[in-house]
């Protein structure tokens, strides 16, 4: 089965909550994280995944400090800033409508199929 296409604004949501529940974290760090907690769906190359970085940053989502990773290398860390939380909250709201909405109309199939009301 080939991985998931992301939806436009879907890896920003993705990155913001691995800082949010993760703390923080080397762009190498998130972008496995993604692909851990996503069973392998997703699948995040190094220019996708700061290119992504990049832009968060530039919104003023996240921020970043260069310190240490486990395998005694430089390497720049980033956190989700304040402004970053709420546009990770928003975005949250934004998904679970809208997933509600898609749950809602794949069950009218259902309806369809089953003879159901």
């Amino acid at each position: 089965m080939a991985k998931l296409d992301l939806l436009q604004g879907t890896l920003d949501l993705m990155v913001l909550q691995t800082l949010a529940s993760m703390g923080p974290l080397h762009g190498y760090g998130i972008a496995r994280r993604i692909e851990q907690v996503s069973g392998n769906e997703v699948m995040l190359n190094q220019g996708t995944i700061y290119a992504a970085l990049v832009r968060l940053e530039q919104r003023g989502w996240i921020a970043s400090s260069w310190g240490t990773s486990d395998n005694n290398r430089k390497a720049k860390f980033y956190t989700i800033t304040a402004a970053g939380k709420r546009q990770l909250a928003a975005d949250t709201r934004y998904w679970e409508r809208l997933t509600g909405v898609m749950d809602r109309l794949f069950d009218m199939g259902k309806d369809t199929e089953t003879g159901g009301a």
